[in-house]
């Protein structure tokens, strides 16, 4: 018979594997490239766009415990987060990232984009681009909108003015595509003092079943309409 402790290892390690296995999906085999957009409603101002430095890929049932946390700051319904629970989607997360301009070299910080109070915002856009590992290809744009309307954000952030939580507040938008991350801060001024909501990560959901679907274009084409 052979060694117990050998045994017991070997069984141990397959365990490890099959975890693994059940950790990994379809996004581990992609690379990604993703911007955000800030567009502003006055039209003759350019958009504030960044490119993230690092995207990282989690599956939805890997992240249960920030799903449910939304639910209970009501960034959406017990019902819908079940729904997100069971369906193969991945998040796509962006914690760091440095502005896109010709007038200045950007450094890659932190997410730390201040969202409220302020009505100058028309709308936050996400753009995705991928491509298989390995390849020698070009990013293609995923074909998926991601885009948070002003009106539709404001409610939400108006809503949790009052709650105590002042980190890791989550609000998204109504179809459920983006999830914008908060901190809140209170800052005193000379006459009262002032909440502030700050943007500190931003995570794109995307089915699985898309991450094969691309349109037409190209990074560059993108951000030769956006750089300016």
């Amino acid at each position: 018979m052979g060694d117990p402790h050998n045994r017991k290892n070997l069984a141990v390690n397959r365990l490890r594997n099959q975890l693994k296995k059940k950790r990994e999906s379809l996004a581990d085999q992609f690379e990604f490239k993703m911007y955000i957009v800030f567009h502003f409603k006055e039209q003759k101002k350019s958009p504030a766009l960044f490119e993230v430095s690092e995207v990282v890929p989690v599956m939805t049932n890997n992240y249960e415990d920030c799903i449910l946390k939304g639910v209970q700051d009501k960034a959406y319904s017990f019902e819908s987060s079940q729904e997100l629970l069971e369906k193969d989607i991945v998040q796509l997360h962006a914690p760091r990232w440095h502005p896109l301009r010709r007038d200045i070299l950007g450094c890659t910080t932190d997410v730390d984009f201040l969202l409220w109070p302020r009505n100058d915002i028309e709308k936050i856009e996400g753009r995705l681009f991928s491509r298989w590992k390995g390849e020698d290809m070009s990013f293609k744009p995923v074909m998926e909108d991601f885009v948070y309307f002003h009106e539709d954000y404001d409610k939400q952030l108006a809503r949790l003015v009052n709650k105590k939580e002042r980190s890791a507040l989550i609000i998204n938008d109504p179809k459920q595509s983006m999830f914008l991350f908060l901190d809140k801060h209170h800052i005193q001024t000379t006459t009262n003092k002032m909440t502030v909501f700050k943007l500190s990560s931003v995570c794109l959901y995307l089915p699985q079943n898309q991450l094969t679907l691309w349109g037409p274009g190209t990074i560059n084409d993108f951000l030769s309409t956006h750089l300016m």
